[in-house]
Order: C-alpha cells, then structure tokens, then sequence
C-alpha cells in the first residue's frame, strides 16, 4: 500500500510539471518539452494504474491498452475515457518520430486532453486509495 501512495505522489507531480509546460507561451522548446513531460507522465500513469488494479482490484495488467481496458471493466474509466485512453497509447507510441514536425505538432494539438484524462484518472484512483 504505501508503495501505491508513493506512485499516486510521484504520478501528482509529474502531470504538475505538464500542467507547467502547457502553461507557457508557445515555441518549439515548449512543444518538444511538453512532449517529452506527456511521455513520463504517461508512463508515471499507466504504472501507477498497473499498481492499482493488481493492489485493489486483483487484477494484473502488463500494457498501457490492457491496463486501460481492465480500468474501463472495473469503473475507473467511462467507454469513451477508455477509447481516448487507447488513443493516448497510440500517442505515446508515436512520440519517437517528433522528429517530423506534423507529427509533433499532432500530439501537441491533444496534449491538453491527454493531461485532463491522465489527471481524471489520478484523481479516481487517488479518491479509492485514500477513501
């Protein structure tokens, strides 16, 4: 358990150092670092959710999409929230290739969504561990 708490904390502050960079006026620096913040942020949520759902619900999970689907069986996540986390997967897979400016541009066009849901998802789980 006290492990699961401290993966809710650290989880806690990397999406803060997201809602920071998302914050600051645009330029390619601010782009390419908030991409860089949504890829551990990303990892920093799925592992926490692994955490989780094999901590509280008994479930294991081994991928980011699994993990996402078992989230969506056991309520943490709506259908449509679990689709959009799929999406976010897809995302995170793809952020390799910021390299080519449309697909950066892309990803940082729905990194604001992608920070709402990995921050809704946070709140739940933290909401269940501490409630």
């Amino acid at each position: 358990m006290e492990q699961l708490r401290e993966r809710l904390a650290s989880t806690g502050r990397a999406l803060d150092t997201l809602d920071e960079s998302l914050g600051m006026p645009f330029s390619v620096i601010v782009r390419d670092a908030s991409i860089q913040r949504f890829e551990y942020c990303f990892e920093s949520v799925w592992k926490l959710l692994q955490a989780y759902l094999v901590t509280h619900e008994g479930l294991a999970c081994y991928s980011p999409k699994q993990c996402a689907r078992e989230a969506f069986r056991v309520g943490l996540l709506s259908e449509e929230e679990a689709e959009r986390c799929l999406a976010m997967a897809d995302d995170r897979n793809l952020t390799s290739h910021t390299y080519i400016e449309a697909v950066a541009k892309a990803i940082f066009g729905r990194l604001s969504d992608h920070r709402e849901l990995m921050r809704a998802l946070w709140m739940r789980i933290s909401d269940r561990v501490r409630g």
